[in-house]
Parts: structure tokens; C-alpha cells; sequence
């Protein structure tokens, strides 16, 4: 849950970004995917450092 959080997060922000920098489409899409990526893979790791310290 925290991964899919995160991706939303990523995508919202990324957009946002390269909005507010002037780019085109194609340069919002790049940055919401991989700012998506990015907090995707911190969300993953966030819920494996929960896991673990849970047991």
C-alpha cells in the first residue's frame, strides 16, 4: 500500500514539476514516471524496514 502511495506521490509531484518548468508533454510524462520510480522504490523500502522491525 505504502509502494502504491508513493508511485501516486511520485506521478503528482513529478507532473507538477516539469509543469512549473515550462516543459511539454512528453517532458511532464518523463518526469512523472520517474519521480513515480523513485518514491515507488522509497515506499518499498519503507514497508521492508516496517516488515522486518515488526517481527
Amino acid at each position: 500500500m505504502i509502494v502504491i502511495l508513493g508511485a501516486l506521490l511520485g506521478v503528482l509531484i513529478g507532473g507538477v514539476t516539469a509543469k512549473r518548468r515550462g516543459g511539454k508533454k512528453l517532458d511532464i510524462l518523463r518526469y512523472a514516471v520517474i519521480y513515480a520510480m523513485i518514491f515507488g522504490m522509497l515506499g518499498l523500502f519503507i514497508t521492508l524496514i516496517i516488515h522486518r522491525l515488526s517481527l
